[in-house]
């Protein structure tokens, strides 16, 4: 039973890992997004347009920042030497994801008036598997 157990953790131990990854970016990204909104928005649980993009841009920014590093280390091993190019095409895919998260949580905050904090989670899982296709396949391709 061990052994099978060993046998699927090395089998599964990119997604595995991005999982752990994802999981404390998430606490990053949301942790920064729901303290600022606390600060700044106090009380409100469905936030104008405005404020809205406001805290999808800090939960973003401070996701895309944390989440490099972990991603090229841990999760997809990179050893790629271009950095600088690496971590430009990181933040692009990310961008991309970052769009369809800020359409999808307009719609369900602004639009089908969701609590926010509701709103984020569902978002959240759609762009964390569009996240790991893009950087598996277009970020951190093995060469």
């Amino acid at each position: 039973m061990i052994e099978k157990i060993k046998a699927l953790c090395v089998k599964y131990r990119e997604i595995i890992v991005y999982v752990l990854v994802g999981g404390m970016t998430t606490v990053v990204s949301w942790g920064c997004k729901f303290l600022f909104g606390a600060i700044f928005y106090p009380g409100v649980t469905l936030p104008t347009v405005a404020q809205n993009t406001v805290l999808n841009i800090v939960e973003n920014v401070s996701g895309i920042l944390f989440a490099y590093f972990p991603n090229r280390k841990w999760v997809f091993q990179s050893r790629d030497p271009d950095i600088g190019r690496e971590f430009l095409g990181f933040v692009g895919s990310r961008l991309g994801t970052w769009g369809l998260s800020y359409v999808l949580n307009l719609l369900f905050v602004n639009v089908l008036h969701i609590d926010y904090r509701i709103a984020t989670i569902i978002v959240a899982v759609v762009v964390v598997i569009g996240n790991y296709v893009i950087s598996k396949f277009l970020v951190f391709k093995k060469k």
